[in-house]
């Protein structure tokens, strides 16, 4: 141990057990506590995190081999209260890592720095020799979660029918919830500023919409309505446009948006599940919606692109991906994110993407260009913006413990993009003649 000057912990945020009751409880796992103190010493030393304790101390296990000492500008985990954090993370892994967050067990002077250096390599994190111990804390999904027809709007609803206000505090004027694409030259992405995000997610719509080859008089499916900028710049191309939302929020304001701009002749909203859709399309363009689809529906989805698009049409997919074995290693874990955020998902593989279509489709993978660093530019910047209208959401009537998920929501995700273990593809799709 070294010692540093204590720092005062900020008061824990109110918890409504009836609201968050996992986060209410404190667990009490005192042998599956020490084993996570160990493994959390063992975590800090390979990646030069320092973890502050209460009293000033600071855990230090850079003597160990292989470990690397914590730089006085290390990324810094900051315990509050060390007992209830390494029970919750005792009990259920990361996910009580997640919750330990919301309940201010800890926090960090930079949250995306800690979080960066800790989703670095993670299958190193724990020691070959005790990753069995996995199968006593890891939960699966439940089933109650599975993106079926009969759960799927419940599962959008709980994220996307939060409050159209909500979004609208740290989204861009576009309203665009996903990647944007920002200019590019000659060496690493540059720092984006939020003057240019609306141009840039008009630039990734525009390009996904040229990769579809929509134009004058296009037959458009878009699959995720978001809150409508797509289906605005389509029918502004002239196309056709039908657009597909379960969110009950997103579909009162896209209507809203295309009626204002005089588009409601060439673009129609609808509250319909993608494998309910009928009609032929020339082109399919979908944001990410996949990821919300589920592993086992994957076919489902790919079936519905082949039998809507028209001969000669193209899908134009944005998806978040991750490296194809650690997709099949989080495939039946039940995460943090499933349980707080996107209920119901799977983040696919480039890989997987291109055997699902091939596997049950006439479709075939024909380009496939990634941009990860654009979303972690795009995060950075809804992260500061929720975070500058903190007082806002509150007036939302979202509470602390609801704020300090989106944090860590958003600065996870940021940090997935830093390090590579999340990238984001714009993938086309076209069809293969069949012989015979």
């Amino acid at each position: 141990m070294t010692t540093t000057a204590p720092v005062s912990a900020p008061p824990a945020p109110a918890v409504d057990p009836d609201r968050w009751p996992d986060v209410a409880r404190v667990p009490y796992a005192p042998l599956r506590a020490a084993v996570a103190g160990r493994l959390l010493a063992r975590a800090a030393a390979r990646r030069g995190v320092r973890v502050e304790l209460p009293d000033g101390r600071t855990l230090n296990a850079a003597t160990a081999a292989g470990t690397v000492p914590a730089a006085p500008d290390a990324p810094v985990l900051r315990l509050h209260r060390p007992q209830d954090f390494l029970h919750r993370v005792g009990e259920s892994g990361l996910i009580g890592f997640g919750e330990a967050y919301q309940a201010g067990d800890w926090d960090s002077p930079d949250l995306v720095a800690l979080l960066t250096a800790l989703a670095a390599a993670p299958e190193t994190l724990v020691p070959g020799g005790t990753r069995w111990l996995r199968r006593f804390y890891v939960k699966r999904p439940p089933e109650t979660e599975l993106s079926t027809s009969a759960n799927a709007r419940r599962n959008i609803g709980r994220h996307y029918d939060l409050s159209n206000e909500l979004f609208a505090l740290f989204l861009d004027p576009t309203m665009t919830y996903s990647s944007a694409l920002f200019p590019t030259g000659p060496g690493p992405l540059p720092v984006a500023t939020w003057e240019e995000l609306p141009a840039a997610q008009h630039r990734k719509i525009d390009r996904l919409l040229d990769l579809a080859g929509v134009g004058e008089g296009t037959r458009l499916l878009e699959i995720g309505t978001g809150w409508g900028e797509l289906a605005l710049r389509a029918a502004a191309r002239g196309a056709r446009v039908v657009s597909l939302t379960l969110s009950q929020e997103q579909l009162a304001l896209a209507r809203h948006r295309i009626a204002a701009a005089g588009l409601a002749d060439r673009a129609e909203v609808r509250l319909c599940d993608y494998r309910a859709v009928e009609g032929r399309y020339d082109a399919v363009v979908s944001v990410e919606m996949i990821e919300a689809v589920g592993r086992p529906f994957w076919p489902d989805y790919f079936r519905t692109l082949d039998r809507v698009l028209a001969p000669g049409g193209r899908a134009a997919l944005q998806a978040i991906t991750m490296p194809h074995e650690r997709m099949l290693a989080s495939s039946r874990t039940y995460t943090w994110i499933l349980k707080y955020v996107f209920p119901g998902g799977l983040i696919p593989s480039l890989q997987a993407i291109r055997e699902t279509a091939a596997r049950h489709t006439t479709l075939r993978v024909t380009a496939a260009d990634a941009h990860g660093p654009h979303y972690a530019e795009t995060l950075r910047l809804w992260r500061e913006r929720f975070h500058a209208r903190a007082e806002e959401v509150a007036g939302l009537g979202f509470d602390e413990v609801f704020r300090r998920m989106w944090e860590l929501y958003l600065a996870y995700s940021e940090a997935g993009f830093r390090t590579g273990y999340l990238d984001v593809h714009h993938v086309l799709l076209s069809r293969e003649e069949v012989a015979g």
